[in-house]
């Protein structure tokens, strides 16, 4: 009998590991393999070049000799990542000297299924990229086939998605609030945001049926009207939200290890955050005062009063205080959006685009045809192109939708502003230390559904 090698004494088989993975043009590699205009990309160098010039590896200076520094993976399993995203750093000692986001793990292929999905289904689909704020890529897309469709939407149907938005976005920077502030250390605002989330996401399954991924906004509308007692759960949020805030105020704001922690760190200007792509609340900490509901105004935001907040040094902090006030921002708008809600229809009167009502069905055989041929085949979308986009609490959040005459879109992408500020994270990082690349994370304040579309 063949006795195990352990048994005799023999050295047992070494074991052979398996081939290393590797992510392709996204992998960091060591320095001296990798292009100049890659490791100038990492360094957070200048973007972009004179045609016909080429980046010299000499310009690029890291002062740190190669066998002194280690390559190290941040994430994609790690709470501080916000999801499946991996960084790769290189590090002497604690600090950083090259950062590289990864990304890829969570990819969905929401983009392709769209593009088999009946226009009338769409809401469905998108509605799950940004999972903490849904009500906006349901916009973004409802805005760009509505452009397609040429129809105009009843008042009272672009007042509720107006006033949905803003609470999408307190809810959504409530958990930002949440998470940032456990990531720096401060547990104990991480139950608190919660618990001011679950008051607006109690409001949106009462509106929608459902907390989250409501598929509310539909092409021509939205799928019903706003429950009875709406305005006064709508008031009774906006009365307790500034107080709570006044409250994380006390809490966070005056608070000296997060102001140690987010004061100077990170920090970017506005040349480089224009030239990469970078939106929302990330543009405006440069001190760049872009705002889409202002500067580009969708829905009814031109009848609505209320400032843009900027912040100055484009670092940790401002971007957290801008978060900060942009709730008490939406606070208000809410209230004018409640005092000036019209009357009227919710959703588009046009047989071929909105269903019927469901208590129509059972006595109109017109009613029954219609909705029938509305859910098995579409409604269809003469041929063209458009592209709208909105304010999303991350940024400019896109629809770009070609149509070919069918039910279908042709092509469907959406311009995430997620993505885009992955961007900025390498000449963010560059100098810090592994603690500052833990609250630079959290106030790039990504969503990877949003990213790996």
């Amino acid at each position: 009998m063949t006795r195990h090698p352990s048994v005799t004494g023999q050295s047992p088989t070494a074991y052979q590991p398996q081939s290393k993975t590797s992510e392709g043009a996204q992998e960091m590699m060591a320095r001296g393999r990798t292009r100049a205009e890659e490791l100038r990309r990492e360094l957070g160098g200048v973007l972009r070049l004179p045609e016909g010039v080429d980046a010299d590896p000499g310009d690029i200076d890291v002062d740190v000799p190669e066998d002194e520094t280690m390559i190290l993976n941040l994430g994609p399993s790690h709470p501080s990542t916000h999801g499946v995203l991996r960084i790769m750093l290189e590090l002497e000692g604690e600090q950083i000297l090259r950062a590289k986001p990864v990304i890829g793990y969570l990819h969905t292929g929401m983009e392709k299924t769209g593009e088999e999905l009946m226009y009338h289904q769409g809401s469905t689909n998108v509605t799950r990229m940004d999972y903490l704020s849904p009500f906006f890529n349901e916009l973004a897309f409802c805005l760009s086939v509505e452009r397609l469709l040429g129809v105009e939407v009843p008042v009272r149907a672009t007042w509720i998605r107006m006033l949905m938005c803003e609470l999408n976005r307190i809810s959504s920077h409530m958990l930002f609030l949440a998470t940032s502030s456990a990531d720096i250390g401060a547990i104990n605002m991480l139950v608190y945001g919660w618990r001011e989330r679950e008051v607006l996401l109690s409001f949106f399954e009462k509106v929608t049926g459902l907390r989250m991924n409501h598929n509310y906004f539909r092409p021509g509308g939205v799928a019903a009207d706003l429950p009875d007692g709406w305005r006064d759960d709508v008031l009774a949020v906006c009365e307790a939200i500034p107080k709570r805030m006044d409250e994380y105020d006390d809490l966070l704001t005056g608070q000296p290890i997060l102001q140690e922690r987010t004061e100077g760190v990170g920090a970017i200007d506005a040349e480089v955050a224009i030239g990469l792509g970078v939106t929302g609340p990330l543009l405006r900490s440069t001190g760049v005062a872009w705002d889409l509901r202002r500067d580009m105004p969708y829905l009814a935001y031109d009848q609505i009063d209320f400032d843009v907040i900027v912040g100055t040094y484009g670092d940790c902090w401002d971007r957290f205080a801008i978060r900060s006030n942009e709730i008490r921002e939406s606070v208000k708008i809410c209230r004018q959006i409640a005092d000036m809600m019209p009357g009227g229809d919710y959703r588009v009167q046009d047989k071929k685009v909105t269903p019927p009502p469901r208590s129509r069905i059972d006595e109109s055989m017109e009613a029954l045809i219609h909705h029938f041929k509305l859910y098995t085949e579409g409604f269809r979308v003469e041929p063209g192109e458009a592209y709208v986009p909105v304010e999303s609490p991350r940024g400019e959040l896109g629809c770009f939708v070609v149509s070919d005459g069918s039910s279908r879109p042709y092509r469907l992408h959406m311009r995430t502003p997620s993505f885009a500020n992955l961007q900025v994270m390498p000449p963010m990082m560059r100098g810090g230390l592994i603690a500052d690349a833990i609250a630079i994370i959290a106030t790039i304040d990504p969503v990877l559904g949003d990213v790996d579309r």
